[in-house]
């Protein structure tokens, strides 16, 4: 058996939202450590210049496009400029999310609503049909929801976002079974606390992390790079058998 094929990227195309910071970076990171041309897409251009030449001085091939995955007509344009740079999709990681607010389910507006669903549900959704047309031309064709344990069982403080990151493993699920004749795997990673900016909100609070640690059979929050690791096993040959699968990187959290 020959691992450097195994988790070999080479010769592939990723494209990951979301990707300026956190896990998104650090699943492009080790996707273009693994030999793919990698595109990162986030809001801001200027952060994902910023990004991208940090991996361009390692001799990596990423690019960053700029999207807004809240607006439908971003990702038709993300696609686009991504086949345009590279031709083809073989990889889709949707890591972008929004989570606006931090409290009771009954204190969330419809405009709050609205946004978790639209970015976490609503975009990955759009953006893998966009992807189709490639995914299905590709070798190894690979899509990666990055989900997270509330979607398993809902956190408190995060109701609405819990609700859309269940209706992402649902949709996984669904597309995984739909895509199998097209050769396309798709499944859902459920991180659980991870020390990004985006879980600030539960990392800073010693209150929470004091209920985690008792909950945790593993006494630490996680890394990015451990959501990386598990990307790549999705995204490399490693997985060929693996779709619909949803794959917890939580410390034992669930269980």
């Amino acid at each position: 058996m020959d691992l450097s094929t195994l988790f070999s990227l080479m010769g592939k195309v990723a494209l990951i939202t979301g990707a300026s910071k956190g896990i998104g970076f650090a699943i492009a990171e080790v996707f273009a450590a693994a030999g793919a041309k990698v595109v990162i897409s986030s809001r801001k251009q200027e952060s994902l210049d910023e990004m991208a030449n940090q991996l361009r001085s390692k001799g990596y091939e990423v690019t960053g496009i700029a999207c807004n995955v809240g607006k439908m007509e971003e990702l038709d344009a993300l696609v686009s400029k991504t086949i345009e740079t590279y031709g083809t999709i073989d990889v889709l990681v949707n890591n972008a999310a929004s989570n606006p607010v931090f409290g009771p389910v009954h204190d969330t507006t419809l405009e709050a609503y609205d946004k978790i669903m639209d970015v976490n549900v609503k975009a990955p959704f759009h953006l893998m049909n966009l992807c189709f047309p490639y995914l299905r031309e590709s070798s190894n064709a690979s899509v990666i929801n990055i989900s997270s344990i509330g979607g398993i069982s809902p956190e408190p403080g995060l109701g609405i976002y819990s609700v859309s990151k269940a209706a992402l493993i649902s949709m996984t699920k669904v597309f995984a079974k739909e895509w199998g004749d097209h050769k396309i795997r798709v499944n859902a990673i459920c991180p659980g606390l991870i020390k990004t900016k985006f879980s600030e909100a539960l990392w800073s609070n010693d209150k929470i992390m004091a209920h985690m640690m008792k909950a945790l059979p593993i006494k630490r929050v996680g890394t990015s790079e451990e959501i990386g690791a598990a990307a790549l096993y999705l995204a490399s040959p490693a997985s060929s058998y693996t779709t619909g699968a949803v794959l917890t990187a939580d410390g034992g959290f669930t269980i």
